[in-house]
């Protein structure tokens, strides 16, 4: 196995920016299926350092009547979504966005280069683990005054665990920035049917060998991009059997106009991959999974777990996209109540 390459990201200054990057607010979109927003989201574009406009969905957490639940939700941590192949930041903006700033908390979602209506880079491919947890480092240090929980989902989920192992603190002596990480830190990690570490090729070699026609329908359906076209297949990739058409439809056509070019070179990730271990053991890290999911089995759940050495969360009867499946609350109250402990926990 190949050992993981240095991690490259812009140099950041040590101080916090006052204002709040809000770059391109009005412009064609790169989607010929745009995503409408819903009531009290908003759409803006975050400048990085390359000069590339990443897409940024944001809505804000509910303010409360009561003094004391206001205070409380004072507490709640920015949550910044990572979608995963094939998705875009709409994906969030669909069901959880509303759900989780319902409950107090500010909630952006992200769309990779690449993907969405972000802008795409000169390249075959829209980055590599390295770049894309640079852009929400970016991101995170330039827009967000609170360390965020960073929630993934499938590789995006895989981005999520590189991105929190390498956090690194350095002590610049003589400076008034003492103590300072050089990535902004995050307040925990939530991975949802997340890639595990060691990649995909495990789950592959497993489909192969334990369920051939299962293998064969995944690779049909994500390498030669079959679920673009056939409903059905689409359906048992990404969702639950009982989902409408009608539904499956929309997302079908919106998965095939964010995903512009791929996310990864898939041979150069494996080369690079696994990621590494965290060095702080008390960093919170929640993984959550699905029974019906169709392209992250149990074996890949258990071996994200076992990796951060936390208890796997197996949501009954939902499968891959957990956030967009028709039993979609199930995955969202499960993070609430891991979420509230956290903050519980942080007050104390």
């Amino acid at each position: 196995m190949a050992t993981l390459c240095t991690l490259i990201l812009p140099k950041f200054p040590q101080t916090r920016l006052t204002t709040r990057t809000r770059a391109v607010l009005t412009r064609d979109y790169k989607m010929t299926v745009p995503y409408e927003l819903k009531q009290g989201q908003s759409r803006h574009f975050h400048k990085l350092p390359s000069g590339l406009n990443m897409e940024v969905l944001f809505q804000k957490g509910l303010q409360f009547s009561d003094p004391d639940e206001e205070q409380k939700r004072s507490y709640n941590p920015p949550l910044v979504f990572i979608h995963g192949s094939f998705h875009a930041a709409w994906c969030w903006a669909e069901h959880w966005l509303p759900f989780f700033s319902q409950n107090g908390y500010d909630c952006y979602a992200l769309s990779l280069l690449g993907q969405g209506e972000s802008d795409s880079p000169a390249a075959a491919v829209a980055g590599t683990l390295q770049t894309h947890a640079g852009d929400i480092a970016d991101f995170i240090h330039k827009e967000i005054e609170l360390p965020p929980v960073l929630l993934g989902h499938s590789f995006g989920g895989l981005i999520v665990q590189y991105y929190i192992a390498n956090i690194r603190s350095e002590t610049v002596k003589g400076s008034d920035s003492e103590n300072k990480s050089l990535l902004p830190s995050l307040a925990g990690a939530v991975l949802i049917c997340s890639v595990p570490p060691s990649g995909n090729s495990g789950l592959v070699w497993r489909y192969l060998f334990s369920k051939p026609i299962a293998a064969f329908k995944v690779t049909r359906s994500l390498a030669a991009k079959a679920f673009q076209t056939s409903l059905p297949l689409c359906k048992e990739t990404f969702f639950s059997a009982a989902m409408e058409d009608q539904l499956v439809v929309r997302y079908q056509q919106l998965m095939t106009e964010s995903s512009r070019m791929p996310l990864f070179d898939l041979r150069k990730l494996n080369a690079s991959l696994p990621v590494p271990r965290l060095e702080d053991p008390a960093f919170k890290v929640l993984v959550v999974g699905a029974t019906d999911d169709f392209i992250v089995d149990i074996e890949g759940l258990n071996e994200t777990g076992r990796f951060y050495d936390v208890p796997t969360v197996c949501i009954e009867g939902v499968a891959h996209d957990m956030m967009l499946d028709c039993s979609w609350t199930k995955g969202a109250q499960s993070i609430l109540s891991w979420l509230n402990g956290l903050n519980r926990a942080g007050t104390q």
